[in-house]
C-alpha cells in the first residue's frame, strides 16, 4: 500500500526540528532519511522508528510493537523498526526526543553492519 502525500508531508513537518528529512518510496511503504541515513519507516500511513538495545525499552514500556512482514518464504520475520506511541504525535518535542534516538540506533547500525565490516576487512588488507 502506498503512503498518501497528504501523510509525507505531516511526517516531514513533524521531524523538521532534525533537520532536512526526506521520504523514498520502498516496497509498497516508504523509508524516511535524513542524509543517507534511514531511521524510521512508513508501512501503511504507520511510522515506526529504527530501535536497538539503547532504545528498544521505551517502545516496550509503551507496548508498542515491530514491524513484521512475510517474505516469499511465509515465515514472519521481525524487524528493527518499532511502531511509534500514537500519544507522541501530540507531543512535538517528545517525538524529537525519540526520532533522534532512533538515529542514533541507525547509525550504530550502520557502522556494525556488513557493509562497515567488509569495508574494515578490505581496509586491514596488507597492500600487494
Amino acid at each position: 500500500m502506498a503512503v498518501s502525500s497528504e501523510y509525507r508531508e505531516y511526517i516531514v513537518e513533524q521531524l523538521v526540528p532534525l533537520g532536512p528529512v526526506r521520504i523514498r518510496n520502498m516496497f509498497g511503504g516508504a523509508g524516511v532519511y535524513l542524509d543517507d541515513l534511514m531511521f524510521a519507516l512508513i508501512v501503511a500511513e504507520t511510522l515506526f522508528f529504527k530501535v536497538d538495545d539503547r532504545n528498544r525499552a521505551d517502545f516496550e514500556a509503551e507496548e508498542c510493537s515491530p514491524f513484521v512482514y512475510a517474505p516469499p518464504s511465509g515465515r514472519p520475520v521481525a524487524m528493527s523498526y518499532y511502531e511509534l506511541p500514537e500519544r507522541l504525535y501530540d507531543e512535538p518535542d517528545e517525538l524529537i526526543v525519540w526520532a533522534r534516538k532512533s538515529l542514533d540506533a541507525a547509525l550504530a547500525a550502520k557502522s556494525t553492519g556488513p557493509k562497515a565490516k567488509a569495508a574494515r576487512k578490505k581496509a586491514a588488507r596488507p597492500k600487494k
